[in-house]
């Protein structure tokens, strides 16, 4: 469910801005993604271990629509049960190996870096090819 709703948001957010804001979102998004790791590898070095999610699914009681009851010359409606298989992500900490861990995070600022000059070039290309205009 989470990643719909987050391929929903990042579809609107696409949506949402100026050409020139658009081209420099796209252009940049890798970017953002390798800051994303990073982030994570780092945090994981700092704490001595990593998160990791896992689902478990529980079953449970839930309503599901209604039923007529007629007992006498009254008729009334009940509410009727059901079994409903729902699905709970939660995390663990998990041990890190730090060398592999400072590995990553080495290689991901090498990305980064590279990204970082790419992602200039194509934000003046952006500016270039949709100029603002002055307000």
């Amino acid at each position: 469910m989470r990643p719909a709703i987050a391929l929903l948001a990042l579809i609107a957010l696409t949506a949402c801005g100026t050409p020139q804001e658009r081209c420099i979102r796209q252009s940049t998004a890798e970017l953002r993604r390798i800051d994303t790791l990073l982030g994570e590898v780092q945090a994981n070095l700092a704490r001595g271990y990593a998160w990791q999610s896992y689902e478990t699914t529980l079953t449970r009681w839930e309503v599901c629509g209604t039923r007529t009851v007629t007992k006498g010359d009254k008729t009334y409606e009940t509410p009727r049960m059901c079994l409903e298989d729902h699905t709970i992500t939660s995390r663990r900490a998990v041990p890190i190996d730090p060398v592999v861990e400072t590995r990553k995070r080495d290689n991901l600022l090498a990305k980064k870096r590279e990204l970082t000059a790419l992602a200039q070039r194509q934000i003046a290309q952006c500016r270039a090819l949709y100029p603002e205009e002055s307000k």
